[in-house]
């Protein structure tokens, strides 16, 4: 006889299935993930602003890190590598802080770029703005060094692995999932940024969206500290 249970998500008491399929497993994970995906948050915003500072493919190098860091969380959280955020305070505090340094670097450079008034493909040097790789870098670093993301994996992903099958296997084919669905939602957002670039990429309309882009790095970076 399957084992039944509940868990509290999102302030609301699930029942779940500890005998689930594998199929059913990816059905229930792809609904949550879709949720998840849609729900503006720093990624999203992360996206825009590149999308529409520096250009498609630098936009989709970003969605691309923020896919890479998700898959390394779902991978961690299977394996337990990720409870030790959970298990430990220091853990927790040391990822927290330097999540928070990054959004304060993030928040610092496109105010500077605002009140400048930098040109859309210069940076605060005046030299070329984000390569690929450097957005996918930071794309990576704004999931890695986020332990909301961790936390969400951990207490979520150990959900919807059936029993019988490798855990670490499992785990990344659920993040896998989410990455896909988190590169569609991308796709939208960045095709959507390119129908009115004209006017945000230039001197005035940069100043606006680096101005609200970095507001808005500093209140997530504002937030993850008062994070306990």
């Amino acid at each position: 006889m399957a084992e039944k249970g509940t868990v509290l998500l999102f302030g609301h008491r699930c029942s779940y299935d500890a005998a689930m399929t594998l199929a059913q497993s990816l059905l229930g994970f792809s609904l949550l993930a879709a949720v998840v995906t849609v729900t503006p948050g720093l990624d999203t915003l992360f996206v825009l602003r590149q999308a529409i500072r520096a250009g498609r493919r630098t936009a989709f190098a970003a969605a691309a890190g923020i896919g890479f860091g998700a898959l390394v969380w779902g991978v961690a959280a299977a394996a337990g590598v990720a409870a030790l955020l959970v298990a430990s305070q220091l853990a927790f505090a040391v990822l927290r802080w330097a999540g928070v340094a990054f959004l304060a670097y993030l928040a610092f450079t496109y105010l500077r770029s605002a009140v400048r008034g930098d040109l859309p493909h210069a940076n605060l040097a005046g030299a070329v703005a984000d390569t690929p790789r450097e957005s996918f870098v930071k794309g990576a670093l704004t999931d890695l060094l986020n332990p909301k993301v961790g936390v969400f994996y951990l207490t979520v992903l150990p959900l919807f692995l059936p029993a019988g099958y490798p855990p670490v296997a499992v785990g990344a084919l659920l993040a896998g999932v989410h990455v896909l669905m988190g590169m569609a939602w991308f796709t939208i957002v960045i095709l959507s940024a390119q129908a009115v670039r004209g006017f945000l990429a230039s001197r005035r309309g940069g100043r606006v969206v680096d101005g609200i882009a970095g507001v808005a790095m500093l209140g997530f970076g504002v937030a993850l500290g008062l994070e306990r």
